[in-house]
């Protein structure tokens, strides 16, 4: 893969991580936040990805897979929280 498709790619993934920042602070509910994490943990995968292209290192790849895995228990642990929140208190969420 070239190198200048290799860094229109990054350029597109730091897009995705800017728009998700946006929402994660703008909110304005945490499923909102979640999502944005979500795609935060997704675009963390994809420069991983990407540096593994770029590098020809296989290491990248491994420490991608340590971000889904630690993505994957962080978005179940939040979703949880946020299931909790709301069975103690059904308008947690809603904009005053």
């Amino acid at each position: 893969m070239s190198s200048l498709s290799i860094d229109l790619l990054v350029a597109v993934v730091l897009l995705a991580v800017a728009l998700a920042v946006l929402r994660f602070v703008r909110g304005p509910s945490d499923a909102d936040r979640l999502i944005a994490l979500d795609i935060l943990f997704a675009a963390a995968i994809a420069l991983c990805a990407l540096a593994a292209l770029y590098s020809g290192h296989v290491l990248f790849l491994d420490v991608a897979i340590g971000v889904a895995l630690i993505g994957f228990v962080a978005t179940l642990a939040w979703a949880r929280l946020i299931a909790r929140g709301r069975a103690g208190n059904p308008s947690a969420d809603a904009e005053p």
